[in-house]
């Protein structure tokens, strides 16, 4: 008997040659739509990516169904985000709707509707091996989208197919063409449906108190003024201002932020962000926890060159020391990679850094309360 796959069928070409191919494969397929939370301020596309959906659906020949899940991803990703965001870090959305929604809440309510998998169409492999499954980066490695799943767990990956994820990008538009689908040629989403068209901080605004604040120097000093601490991460080149007649023409880099005081502490040198470790929490270990210390290669961010680093620790918290500093904010998440092979990851939540040139720290300390008062 042919087993039951209930697809996340988004209305975009991913998943709908995901559902194709599981066809083709002589699986029982059931397109689904997935309706997620959007702020009545904001106009979004799930109208019509709904309509894509279902068009997809009849011409692939397979039933199709939506669910609701407006409320648990409003709950489990929009105001993790929004909460993040206000104390200063910069939290990923994608991980936590793969995590709460599609790995959560959707696959719960396939399995209660009879599905033996879920799909989606994300690039990404999944492989089995001795005891378990891994989680393998997908063959197109300009879209491989493993990053974004390294919170998953063995018994997520073994009741999960992602069908395109041995294929390139351009394999997966020619089947599209083959098969007659009618969004072989709709392009790539952009960004976050909830956000939509409008910057973040038009949104974040309606949901945070955005006030302007001091920019400092190392030492103190304010040179500039910046729209809202929160809207900041470390690294950041543009969004502020730099007032101070002699230095309003040298790039300047956001090297610290605090949210509670409203203030961001910038420099002219790059490399001032950049920190030689972090302290991660929420560690998922995709396959088992490995011997520590565990040398891996990481990301800090989706699309990032991978770089080499060692994982230590023994309980909860696990500090990962870079080969070579490198920027990292709080909030971010770290992903584990040994070579093809994503081994987990999990979530900043603090980047020591010593002083970096110029910079006096304790005088920096005291001075941004003061500073921020001002504000």
């Amino acid at each position: 008997m042919a087993k039951t796959v209930f697809v996340g069928l988004s209305g975009g070409v991913d998943s709908a040659v995901s559902s194709a191919l599981l066809k083709e494969r002589g699986f029982n397929v059931v397109g689904v739509f997935i309706k997620i939370w959007q702020p009545e301020f904001i106009e979004c596309t799930w109208a019509a990516d709904r309509i894509d959906a279902m068009r997809a659906a009849v011409a692939i020949g397979i039933p199709f169904r939506e669910i609701d899940l407006s409320s648990d991803y409003k709950k489990t990703v929009v105001e993790q985000m929004i909460e993040g965001y206000a104390k200063g870090i910069t939290p990923n959305p994608d991980v936590l709707c793969n995590r709460s929604i599609k790995f959560g809440s959707f696959l719960d309510w396939a399995e209660q509707e009879g599905a033996d998998h879920i799909a989606t169409g994300h690039y990404a492999r999944i492989e089995k091996m001795d005891g378990g499954y891994a989680l393998l980066r997908g063959k197109d490695k300009e879209k491989d989208q493993s990053y974004f799943l390294h919170l998953l767990g063995q018994q997520d990956l073994a009741r999960a197919i992602f069908p395109v994820g041995g294929l390139l990008k351009s394999e997966v538009r020619a089947h599209a063409r083959r098969l007659r689908l009618p969004v072989a040629e709709k392009p790539d989403s952009q960004g976050l449906c909830f956000v939509g068209d409008v910057s973040m901080k038009d949104f974040l605004s309606r949901f945070i108190r955005l006030s302007k604040g001091a920019v400092l120097d190392g030492n103190g000093v304010v040179i500039g003024e910046h729209e809202g601490a929160a809207l900041y991460t470390t690294g950041q080149r543009h969004g502020f201002s730099i007032t101070a007649k002699d230095r309003e023409k040298r790039p300047y880099y956001v090297i610290e932020v605090s949210a509670k005081d409203n203030v961001i502490r910038v420099s002219p040198d790059i490399n001032d962000a950049a920190s030689g470790k972090v302290v991660l929490s929420d560690v998922n270990w995709v396959s088992g926890k490995p011997r520590m210390p565990k040398e891996v290669h990481v990301q800090a961010r989706y699309r990032e060159v991978p770089f080499k680093a060692t994982v230590d620790g023994s309980g909860n918290d696990l500090i990962v020391s870079f080969q070579e500093p490198h920027i990292a904010s709080p909030g971010q998440s770290i992903v584990f990679y040994d070579g093809e092979r994503c081994l987990g990851g999990g979530v900043i939540i603090k980047v020591p850094r010593g002083k970096p040139r110029g910079i006096v720290g304790a005088r920096f300390a005291r001075t941004v309360s003061q500073q921020a008062a001002r504000y």
